[in-house]
């Protein structure tokens, strides 16, 4: 018996692995992507297709855990300056969002001869995106580190959020919900708070120690484990408080974000995350029951149409009031129109209280899971529908089993000019960039630049990085120079990195992920503007010479104080035009100041010490 049933599940996982191997990559070729293909194949395998597996809540349970690794990595690229950075997109922008898409979905609803309490639960639990979906979407589009898509991402992180004032009123609205005193809805908040506060300390003045230590015992499964540990730790202790398992790994990421072993988490978590992120699509397609969808397809059909339609209409105003551009606010809207996860949930606690049955608990689920399905299918339609301009590949080539001495990453203005020196001293150069029409532009000038984005780790490894002498940072994004410089510094940390700056800022965030050289882009070049000003104006080169290697002394100490001290230190060091004190001379002149009238002459007269 044991045998048998020890078979018997064999055979379900290799039905899985099978289901998601054949019908992915079939998918994908297909241009409809691996979320639509991980769906179909569960709904092939699931209960109400072939029926290897006669239950998909046990595996959709298990599943969520990818959404909550999904979120853990996304934390460990948001700083907190970073997120905090963001709060009005996650409190404005998302709170817009869901408030507005609440009261339209909640219409559609009583449009349709429903209860208002009822109406809202439907509305306000398809309100709720998919951030396994969304998340995934934007990851194979290269688009989460983007403005537009930390917007989305903002708003994913407002709705996780809302799921705690949700299921607050769920209890409210149910039959005898009004019974729930104020002091027990004060305490569930109070608990949330305390959870959120208490992680934020754990992650303060826990995390970093505690993997340090797990680092000196140079145990490598030990260090996956622990950070396994982590992210579920976090997410348990934030779904027992009443929030999301999701919310409580994002907070564990970003908490880590500035760790020294950021870099080894991520690595540690990404197999498990991409297997079970696949799994929970699997379940989800599994979780779709045909024969509730045959029994009410014309309501179904009705309700996926207005409730898809209404919600993109409510992101699409939203965005645009917030002077979002028509096709950002297009993109949002299509991204977002479907039901999420956490539908599900909210079905449920709304049913085990009697504001829905159970049939409408079945029904409703499979709109959301309909809804998840047809995303893909929408955004393939909007490709079609409002394509961009596409640059032809043509001579371009990928970065692969690249071998020069010194890597260059970014070839624009201030790439091309650095590459010169190292190029007439006969030095072997790689290059890589992302711009396509640039690199078609470079070969006309005998510059051959592969194709390749600096910020990918597999994309540093193909380009050489392993085996070069030193890497040259020229882009001209800044987040992108510093994502690089940390990815590069952690990965090859014997490697020599210089890095090019583009204002005092990044300069610093540069310096503490420990390049060896820095410079600000325009820093020199504008000392030798300024110099060539003075000449101009007839002052002798001897002094010009003088005064810019003053302000180049000044320059340093300032940064070196604004290093120790933030970046608004060290404004004794600079010169204003608005009556500020003159700055002492860090050195002593060459020669003493010499008065070229009267009234300056009694100035200097003054100045003279005492003998």
């Amino acid at each position: 018996m044991a045998a048998e049933a020890a078979g018997s599940e064999l055979v379900q996982v290799v039905a899985l692995l099978a289901a998601g191997v054949v019908t992915v990559p079939i998918f994908k070729r297909m241009g409809l992507g691996s979320i639509l293909g991980y769906l179909a194949a569960g709904v092939v395998i699931g209960p109400f297709g072939i029926g290897v597996f006669s239950e998909s809540g046990a595996i959709l349970h298990v599943a969520e855990l990818g959404v909550v690794m999904f979120l853990f990595i996304i934390g460990l690229e948001m700083q907190p300056s970073r997120l905090w950075g963001l709060r009005r997109e996650i409190f404005g922008l998302g709170a817009l969002q869901v408030g507005v898409c609440a009261v339209l979905l909640t219409g559609v609803g009583i449009a349709g001869g429903f209860s208002i309490a009822q109406s809202f639960v439907a509305g306000a639990g398809f309100v709720l995106t998919s951030t396994a979906i969304v998340m995934q979407l934007l990851e194979e589009r290269g688009e989460i580190a983007s403005p537009k898509g930390q917007r989305i991402v903002s708003i994913l992180l407002l709705e996780d959020l809302a799921i705690v004032p949700l299921l607050a009123l769920i209890a409210f609205l149910a039959p005898g919900g009004t019974d729930t005193s104020l002091s027990e809805r004060l305490a569930e908040v109070g608990i949330g708070l305390a959870a959120i506060i208490g992680l934020v300390l754990a992650g303060r003045f826990l995390l970093n120690p505690f993997f340090r230590i797990l680092a000196d015992a140079r145990a490598r499964e030990v260090m996956t484990a622990a950070a396994l540990l982590v992210v579920l730790g976090s997410a348990l202790a934030m779904q027992l408080s009443g929030l999301s398992m999701a919310m409580g790994a994002f907070l564990a990421g970003v908490l880590l974000s500035e760790s020294t072993f950021r870099h080894q988490l991520e690595a540690d978590i990404e197999p498990f995350r991409g297997i079970l992120l696949g799994l929970f699509f699997l379940a989800v397609g599994m979780s779709l029951d045909l024969h509730v969808v045959v029994q009410n397809w014309r309501l179904i059909a009705v309700y996926v149409v207005a409730y898809m339609v209404m919600k993109a209409l409510g992101i699409y105003i939203v965005a645009r009031i917030l002077k979002s551009g028509h096709r950002e606010a297009l993109e949002r809207a299509v991204f977002m129109a479907q039901g999420g996860e956490f539908a599900f949930v909210l079905y449920s606690a709304a049913a085990s209280v009697g504001i829905i049955d159970g049939q409408a608990n079945a029904t409703l689920t499979a709109i959301v899971i309909i809804s998840m399905v047809l995303t893909p299918l929408a955004i393939v339609a909007l490709r079609y529908l409002t394509p961009l301009d596409e640059l032809s590949l043509d001579g371009v080539d990928v970065a692969e089993g690249l071998t020069g001495s010194v890597l260059i990453i970014g070839f624009g203005r201030f790439g091309q000019i650095a590459s010169q020196p190292l190029l007439l001293r006969g030095i072997d150069v790689s290059i890589i960039d992302n711009d396509v029409e640039m690199i078609q532009a470079a070969a006309d000038f005998g510059f051959k630049v592969y194709y390749g984005d600096g910020t990918r780790l597999d994309i540093l490894h193909a380009a050489g990085a392993g085996r070069a002498r030193a890497v040259l940072i020229c882009v001209d994004k800044p987040d992108a120079a510093v994502r690089i410089a940390e990815l590069v510094k952690a990965e090859f940390p014997l490697l020599t990195v210089l890095a090019r700056a583009f204002d005092r800022g990044t300069a610093l965030q540069l310096i503490r992920t420990g390049v060896d050289y820095q410079l600000r882009e325009t820093f020199e070049s504008a000392l030798v503007f300024g110099g060539s000003t003075l000449e101009a104006l007839g002052v002798d080169p001897e002094d010009v010479a003088e005064v810019v290697e003053d302000v180049r002394r000044r320059d340093t100490a300032r940064f070196e104080t604004q290093l120790a001290e933030g970046i608004r230190s060290g404004q004794r060091f600079l010169k204003g035009n608005i009556g500020t004190p003159i700055p002492t001379p860090l050195s002593t002149p060459r020669r003493p100041g010499q008065a070229l009238n009267e009234e300056t002459a009694g100035v200097l007269h003054k100045s003279e010490p005492a003998d």
